[in-house]
C-alpha cells in the first residue's frame, strides 16, 4: 500500500487527511523554530535585506495558502481530493512558490541565524521540491466512503 493511502487509511473517517496533515506540519514548524532559536542571535535592526526577503518570502507563502487552501497546500489532491487548478499569480511565473517563498524566508534570516542551519533546512525544501516534481499519480490515494 502506498503511503498517500495509508495515510487517509489512518485518519479514517473521524479526520480529514489534510487537515491532520496540516495539524503535524504546524506542530513540526514549531520544534524546527525552537530548535533553531537556541542557536540564534538576535539584533535589531536587521539588515536592510531582511525585509524584502521576508516580506516576499511570506506574501508568497500567504498568496499559495489563500489560492489553494488547506487541502491544496496539504497534499490534498494525494489524499483523494479534487483539487482545482491555479495559473494565478505566483503560480505560471514562479516554479514551486511555497517554497521559494519559505527560502527566501529564511535567507532574511541569515543575520540572526548560523549559515548552516540555514543551509539544512533550505536544502530540505529543495529536496521536497524534487520529490513532488516526480509525483507518481498512480500512488494518490482515494477517498475513505
Amino acid at each position: 500500500m502506498d503511503t498517500p493511502q495509508l495515510w487517509v487509511n489512518l485518519c479514517g473517517k473521524w479526520c480529514e487527511p489534510s487537515k491532520l496533515m496540516a495539524q503535524v506540519s504546524v506542530f513540526l514548524k514549531l520544534l524546527q523554530f525552537l530548535s533553531i532559536l537556541h542557536v540564534s542571535s538576535f539584533s535589531w535592526p536587521p539588515p536592510l535585506y531582511f525585509w524584502p526577503l521576508m516580506a516576499f518570502g511570506q506574501f508568497l507563502n500567504f498568496r499559495v495558502y489563500q489560492l489553494l487552501g488547506e487541502a491544496g497546500v496539504y497534499y490534498g489532491v494525494r489524499f483523494g481530493k479534487n483539487i482545482p487548478w491555479v495559473t494565478e499569480f505566483p503560480f505560471g511565473y514562479i516554479k514551486d512558490p511555497q517554497y521559494v517563498g519559505s527560502i527566501l524566508s529564511l535567507l532574511a534570516c541569515l543575520s540572526w541565524v548560523p549559515l548552516q542551519y540555514i543551509l539544512l533546512w533550505t536544502m530540505g525544501y529543495v529536496f521536497m521540491m524534487q520529490v513532488e516534481s516526480k509525483e507518481d499519480l498512480t500512488t494518490r490515494a482515494k477517498p475513505q466512503s
